[in-house]
């Protein structure tokens, strides 16, 4: 079990890692941006990262309420629960990746399931109906 102290300075090397990787996603997103009002086409990648960015930087507004007033941190994990996408994607952490990655397998693999079983059954009336 780790001390308050050691979760605290973990906590603001967590902050620190995620304004870090921020401020470097809105450098690539400003350098994106400029390109696109030049008339340059943005691929894919750099359109979703582009928009990441900026979803990111909205998100900032109110999870720096979180940090600047103080106590009010202690709030912050009440406040992901009710709305769990408030958090820019640069503060998430591996667990949250990994629970999202598997929420959206999960979510694929039934759609999977459904369409099989409906195809199934599709091939069963077609069968039947040519009988």
């Amino acid at each position: 079990r780790k001390s308050l102290r050691q979760r605290a300075v973990q906590e603001l090397k967590h902050y620190c890692s995620g304004f870090q990787l921020l401020w470097t996603d809105t450098k690539v997103a400003a350098r994106m941006l400029w390109r696109l009002l030049h008339g340059q086409v943005l691929t894919r990648r750099e359109r979703r990262r582009l928009l990441r960015t900026c979803a990111d930087l909205f998100r900032l507004v109110p999870f720096l309420v979180f940090v600047i007033v103080p106590f009010m941190e202690f709030l912050l994990p009440v406040f992901l629960k009710l709305f769990p996408e408030m958090l820019p994607s640069t503060f998430e952490t591996e667990s949250k990746k990994e629970e999202k990655q598997k929420k959206k397998l999960n979510a694929k693999l039934e759609l999977a399931r459904f369409l099989r079983e409906t195809i199934a059954e599709m091939a069963q009336r077609n069968k039947a109906d040519t009988a």
